[in-house]
């Protein structure tokens, strides 16, 4: 028989009962829940879950999203319901340093990420050959200055992007922009970020060595949700490399490279299977 399935994501004030309840909604439908995955938040009294089920294949998604509506007003959830099967459109923005670029494409195209990336934007032209050597469209959006008005013309480009090839995520894969607050309220929770972490004291240009000089012992990389705060959004995955005396600071910037790579990768990753809830300023992450 052949049957669909479907990733339900809520968030709610805790209270007794809720996972009786959405299981009936779904029992209702015929659903067949495959795995389940739920928190509670004591600090704030608040409930965290994913359900991934199925339903025969006449089951449509409209209809299961009509009848869980009730429900989810009742007990005053945020919530979404999707079809497994669809891809999230993911736009990336680069700047000159390509190595996540690279490595997201190549994820995608030996399938290993589930996505699509309907395009490419950059404020410079380095990476065009790579972007046509996997058909995807690219756009160069310079800067040809630093102030408001060209800044503001280049946000209205991107967000002109976004809305034409209808983006469900955004992704800074080293774009080396500040965005600006319009910008990051427009793409709040539908954008990630990758920077190096764990080296919070050095700030500015070559962070690496600046790490070299203190003889740091740990490098990492963080990625997390774009917020009008720089580098402080809602974390979503960090890792770390560790390092000693023996390496010269261009070893620690390949190193941290690597680094960024994977991380940023497993966040939007999680983020694409829905894995991912927003918790305030943290993130709640069913792994």
């Amino acid at each position: 028989m052949n049957k669909t399935r479907f990733i339900l994501k809520i968030s709610c004030p805790d209270q007794a009962g809720i996972v009786h309840a959405v299981s009936g909604v779904l029992l209702a439908k015929g659903g067949n829940i495959l795995t389940s995955a739920q928190h509670g938040d004591a600090d704030h009294s608040r409930f965290f879950m994913r359900i991934e089920f199925e339903c025969k294949a006449e089951v449509a998604l409209e209809e299961l999203r009509a009848a869980f509506e009730p429900l989810a007003m009742k007990l005053q959830m945020e919530w979404t319901l999707v079809a497994r099967q669809t891809k999230i459109r993911v736009l990336l923005l680069v700047s000159k340093l390509g190595h996540c670029l690279n490595d997201l494409l190549f994820r995608v195209q030996t399938g290993h990420l589930p996505i699509e990336i309907p395009a490419i934007v950059s404020n410079h032209r380095d990476f065009y050959q790579l972007a046509a050597s996997h058909d995807i469209p690219f756009h160069h959006f310079p800067l040809l200055n630093s102030t408001d008005e060209q800044k503001q013309l280049q946000e209205r480009r991107i967000r002109e992007v976004v809305e034409e090839n209808r983006i469900d995520l955004v992704v800074l894969a080293r774009y080396m922009q500040i965005l600006s607050p319009e910008m990051c309220e427009y793409l709040a929770g539908r954008a990630i970020n990758i920077h190096h972490s764990f080296l919070p004291s050095f700030k500015g240009a070559k962070p690496y060595h600046q790490a070299y000089q203190r003889g740091v012992k740990l490098i990492g990389a963080t990625a997390h949700y774009v917020t009008s705060n720089l580098d402080e959004g809602p974390i979503i995955e960090q890792e770390i490399a560790r390092i000693d005396h023996s390496l010269a600071p261009e070893q620690l910037v390949a190193m941290g490279r690597d680094v960024e790579c994977v991380t940023l990768a497993r966040a939007i990753q999680w983020h694409a299977e829905h894995r991912v809830l927003l918790n305030g300023n943290r993130t709640v992450v069913f792994r």
